[in-house]
């Protein structure tokens, strides 16, 4: 995220910042690893004859900001999303691509998608393209479209073969939700778990029902 851009500077602010947060990684680290972090400690700036992150205060504990660490790790997720589609589409991390939003979408972390997806746009859209290729992300679909980078039948099969899979997925979830006697006596925990795999599965056949149904036409 912080990395400039191709041969440009890094700004000074962003530096410090940068060191700042490492130099507390590390000594948060450091009774785990001892010598590497001593060694990368040293070297992060001048140190005084005898200093050393052994006798270094650990950082000081302060209030955690949840929403902004959901909010990353929904980024973070995002954009593994976007990575998995050029691998295996095989589209250079050179070219640009376009995301598309289908659902609830927090714009927080936008400047950071387009960075590290390397996206020329982010659009929010009711329908996305018939070439789209998408991923869920809870309960929001991303995609980016394909154009001439699909093959179509190939792709019906793809998504067929797990519409499948997830259809036997639901029934076997499904008999577990319907068999009283499971309900009865699992932990609320347990019985709400299967509850969200039978919400996470019909989630994804819809979309992929939603993409074969496009992409068939």
């Amino acid at each position: 995220m912080v990395k400039p851009a191709y041969q440009q500077p890094i700004d000074a602010i962003t530096y410090q910042k940068t060191l700042h947060f490492f130099d507390a990684l590390l000594r948060v680290l450091h009774p785990f690893m001892p010598f590497i972090t001593e060694e990368l400690w040293q070297a992060l700036q001048e140190r005084k004859e005898g200093e050393s992150i052994m006798v270094a205060l650990m950082p000081a504990i302060g209030q955690v900001n949840d929403e902004v660490i959901v909010a990353f790790q929904t980024t973070q997720e995002i954009v593994a999303g976007i990575r998995t589609l050029r691998l295996q589409k095989n589209i250079p991390n050179k070219d640009a691509l376009v995301l598309q939003v289908l659902g609830e979408h927090n714009p927080v972390n936008d400047a950071v998608l387009v960075k590290m997806g390397n996206l020329s746009a982010i659009e929010k859209v009711t329908e996305k393209e018939a070439t789209a290729q998408s991923f869920m992300v809870g309960t929001t679909e991303y995609a980016i479209p394909m154009a001439d980078r699909v093959d179509v039948a190939e792709e019906l099969k793809k998504m067929n073969d797990e519409v499948a899979y997830y259809e036997k997925f639901l029934q076997q979830v499904m008999a577990k939700l319907g068999n009283e006697r499971f309900v009865a006596n699992a932990k609320p925990e347990i019985v709400e778990k299967e509850r969200k795999k039978k919400a996470d599965a019909e989630s994804k056949l819809a979309v992929l029902r939603d993409s074969i149904a496009k992409l068939s036409k």
